[in-house]
């Protein structure tokens, strides 16, 4: 199992969340968490503006300080459809799912380790966000 930051992943979730809602894009599709600095992937039409990524960092950032509960909890595969998206799990034959939610903002499968609150993060920096052939990428720190 890949060892994740548990700041810097639960701030994957609250960003992948707030992008989705922004902007009607599919969550990541590929990322690096480190504890120093991050970055998330994701299929986009057009680079972002400085006043976006400003919105993006002020959502993250309202999300973070809200101090919601970042909870786990078991479903069988066959209720997991239902509740969130299982398109990008393994396609071997698995019996039961791990959903992590981030208090009522986020749900999704995972594996990696969380905090126990949002108040438990800090404060999400936009670093810089490039973009190239149909990829935004988005750097970030927690300080």
């Amino acid at each position: 199992m890949k060892q994740y930051d548990p700041q810097m992943h639960t701030t994957e979730h609250i960003l992948n969340q707030t992008m989705i809602r922004m902007f009607g894009c599919d969550r990541s599709f590929s990322m690096h968490l480190e504890k120093k600095k991050s970055k998330c992937d994701y299929h986009f039409d057009r680079p972002l503006t400085r006043e976006e990524e400003q919105i993006i960092q002020d959502k993250v950032n309202r999300v973070i300080n809200l101090g919601l509960p970042v909870s786990e909890k078991y479903v069988d595969m066959s209720e997991a459809g239902h509740l969130v998206d299982t398109s990008r799990l393994p396609e071997q034959d698995i019996h039961s799912v791990r959903i992590v939610n981030v208090g009522d903002y986020d749900s999704c499968p995972c594996i990696g380790e969380h905090v126990d609150n949002t108040a438990d993060i800090g404060e999400f920096r936009i670093t810089t966000t490039s973009y190239e052939n149909g990829v935004l990428r988005i750097r970030f720190k927690i300080d």
